[in-house]
């Protein structure tokens, strides 16, 4: 399972490369058109993929260290350091959103802006699409893989095609007569980008500390319980490492049984939740059932 987990990582680094390459291409289009066309709402948005970049490489990075073996220091091996990298990429949205709404509103307020050229709303257009499609990418990708900082590498695509979009109706608007709904929309985008960074660090942040769905726990109870022997789940606890989950369990089980009957019981739910579930790695603590308790259970 270990070596199929790493593959996965290795497959995750091709969504982050497509990412990388498709930003680059889009920011520079965005930044010199808006800049040539008048666009602040379009500039805003190539200001953002832009860092786009940035937050693609600190994933592509994270997905690399993930990759790296357990050592003397890091005895649980590195699978965390795709969610720090999720984290990183959060921080520079987060950065970049906030300029991009101050520069807008500076805009909006000095009444400086003008009627941007048509083609920068074409852009923004042609935009929209290519990301959508990354986007699909990438999300199919993640579910595959089960990748927590691919999936944010893909809420990231949605959010710039949704930006884009709105770009668009910005520039749309400015061309009938309506100049100030572009340094508007830019602030929108600013808005959307700060959204997407808070949803992105909100969950890398759960995960960090260890933060766990009680209705995914509630699921490996209930197919602990399910297994042959154990009469009881006397407590269950679970968190992630990177995209792998490790659970924690204490099951009750006959008192009369002897150790290696006991031992092939915690086995057989070690086996249950990797094999229906996907469990990275099980630890199963065995205790003894009062043989009083039983006859009441029974």
């Amino acid at each position: 399972m270990e070596e199929e987990k790493y593959r996965d990582l290795k497959r995750g680094e091709r969504g982050a490369i497509i990412s990388i390459i498709t930003y680059i291409f889009l920011s520079i289009l965005k930044v010199v058109v808006g800049l040539w066309s008048g666009s602040e709402a379009l500039r805003a948005d190539g200001l953002n993929n832009a860092t786009d970049i940035v937050a693609s490489i600190a994933v592509l990075i994270g997905l690399k260290f993930a990759q790296k073996p357990a050592d003397r220091n890091h005895p649980y091996g590195h699978w965390k350091a795709e969610t720090v990298a999720s984290m990183v990429a959060s921080f520079i949205m987060a950065a970049v959103g906030v300029n991009v709404v101050y520069e807008g509103i500076h805009t909006f307020v000095s009444g400086t802006h003008e009627s941007p050229n048509l083609i920068s709303a074409w852009i923004g257009l042609f935009s929209a699409i290519v990301m959508y499609f990354v986007y699909r990418y990438n999300r199919n990708l993640a579910r595959e893989i089960k990748s927590h900082s691919v999936m944010a590498a893909a809420k990231d695509n949605l959010s710039d095609a949704l930006v884009s979009i709105g770009t668009v109706v910005g520039i749309l608007g400015a061309q009938l007569n309506l100049p100030w709904l572009d340094p508007l929309t830019a602030v929108l985008v600013g808005v959307i980008i700060c959204k997407t960074a808070w949803e992105i660090f909100r969950e890398a942040s759960h995960h960090l500390t260890d933060g766990f769905d009680e209705e995914e726990i509630m699921t490996y109870k209930e197919t602990i319980l399910n297994t042959q022997g154990v009469k009881e789940v006397k407590d269950i606890k679970a968190r992630n490492y990177g995209n792998n989950q490790v659970v924690d369990a204490v099951i009750l089980v006959r008192s009369d049984l002897s150790l290696h009957e006991a031992h092939h019981i915690s086995t057989r739910v070690e086996n249950e939740l990797k094999i229906k579930h996907e469990v990275y790695n099980v630890h199963v603590h065995v205790e003894p059932l009062e043989l009083e308790r039983l006859v009441k259970i029974n």
